[in-house]
């Protein structure tokens, strides 16, 4: 009975190793907190300026910005100009 036990113990625990840790769900939100121990992708969790000027308080070496990766795909979403002829 022990040793059933101690196999089960073992199993769960290397099941759990494989599995690996819980990745967190991420978001692209329009404001992001760029700089510090950030890095260049920042934290883009804020829906407002207000909320992402909020987290920005305090903590040194950071800004508050618009989100780059939303940007970008905004400016390739627009349709090409065409020419209007004279």
């Amino acid at each position: 009975m022990r040793t059933v036990l101690v196999l089960s113990a073992l199993l769960a625990a290397g099941t759990a190793a494989i599995a690996g840790p819980v990745s967190p769900v991420s978001y692209d939100y329009p404001w992001c907190v760029y700089g510090g121990e950030l890095g260049i992708s920042g934290d883009c969790s804020y829906q407002t300026r207000e909320q992402c000027l909020a987290s920005a308080s305090g903590r040194s070496n950071v800004i508050c910005k618009e989100n780059r990766r939303l940007l970008f795909q905004q400016q390739n979403a627009q349709p090409p100009r065409t020419p209007r002829s004279r």
